[in-house]
This record gives C-alpha cells, sequence and structure tokens, in this order.
C-alpha cells in the first residue's frame, strides 16, 4: 500500500463585504461565481474523502463543490483574537502600537488575545498529521494553505506568508513517505 498522501487544497470563496477585514467564524462565503466553483469541482477527485476547517465560509465552499466535509478545528484561519470582526485599514489608521509591532514579525507576533502564525503551523501540523494515506481534499484559509506549504517545503514561518493564496485557488501537495512533493500553487479556474 502507498504511503502517498495527495492534498487537494482549496482555499473557500471570498466573503461578500468589505476588502481587508479580520472575519469571524460565522462569516458566509460569497458563492455568486459558479462558473469558478464549476470548473474548480472539474479538477477534485472523486471519491476523495474532503475536511474543512469549521468556520461558515468554508463549510459554505465545501457544499458548493457538493463535498460533506469532515471538520477539523486545526484547518481554522489564524486566531486574530481581539482584531477579528475589524479592517486593517481601520486598525493601522487608530495607530494601535499592537497592530504596528505585529507587522514587523507576523509570523511570530500575536494580536492580543489571538495566536501567532507560528501557532497556527504547529497547529495544521497536527491535523494533517491525522490525515490517512490516498487523496484528501482540505476545504480552508489560505493562512492554513501556507501553513501546510511551509510543514512541506520546511521554509522558516515568515517565508510561507509571502504566498499569494487566491479565493477558490488549488494548490496541490503530496505527502511521500520520505518528504514532500509541491505539485501547485495558487491555481485558479475562471
Amino acid at each position: 500500500m502507498s504511503e502517498t498522501t495527495s492534498f487537494w487544497l482549496v482555499r473557500h470563496a471570498a466573503v461578500d463585504g468589505p476588502e481587508g477585514t479580520i472575519w469571524p467564524v460565522n462569516a458566509p462565503a460569497d458563492l455568486r461565481d459558479r462558473r469558478s466553483l464549476d470548473l474548480l469541482r472539474t479538477q477534485l477527485p472523486r471519491n476523495a474523502k474532503a475536511y474543512a476547517s469549521p468556520a461558515q465560509r468554508t463549510v459554505d465552499t465545501a457544499n458548493a463543490l457538493q463535498l460533506d466535509p469532515v471538520l477539523m478545528p486545526e484547518f481554522s484561519e489564524q486566531d486574530f483574537g481581539g482584531w477579528t470582526g475589524r479592517r486593517h485599514n481601520d486598525l493601522a489608521a487608530a495607530g494601535d502600537d499592537a497592530y504596528v509591532r505585529f507587522w514587523s514579525d507576523p509570523a511570530r507576533s500575536t494580536p492580543p488575545g489571538g495566536e501567532s502564525f507560528e501557532d497556527q503551523v504547529a497547529r495544521v501540523r497536527q491535523g494533517i498529521g491525522r490525515i490517512e494515506s490516498g487523496s484528501a481534499i482540505l476545504v480552508v484559509h489560505s493562512g492554513t494553505i501556507r501553513a501546510v506549504l511551509c510543514i512541506a517545503l520546511d521554509i522558516a514561518p515568515q517565508a510561507a506568508l509571502r504566498f499569494a493564496i487566491d479565493p477558490l485557488s488549488l494548490t496541490r501537495i503530496d505527502r511521500l513517505g520520505g518528504g514532500w512533493r509541491v505539485v501547485s500553487v495558487n491555481q485558479t479556474f475562471r
């Protein structure tokens, strides 16, 4: 039996609201882009086990892709604590010292009452460790996909934050018996 696990990492659809908002878990996905959803669905393997973060936008997206995912809290987006529900522009304009300090080292910094990206990487590592060999579709967040890339490429969390991960994009990564293979990152289907 092969020890390979093929991960099909899908970023959820965008949220209908002001760009730059740190969305709470109950923010719904904007599913109006039916064409992209339909094209993305054709790229996913049939009969693969599906997983998602418990956030409403990931569940909405998984359902629109005709998936019935197992919800895994390990795949949640980074917890931004007291900044959740606020816009980045508003936080920056308010001159919040904690917000300014956060961006001097965004991988290690922790928002008030939240977690760092390094914490998220550790949490995601536990989650992917629970996925058995075969094909797995994960409908998750941009930060979760960056965390998996960080793990697969064995790079510093700060470097993983450089990846662009667009809504409704597909990232393909294989966990092999002795390592990892990155097949593609941030593929979009329009």
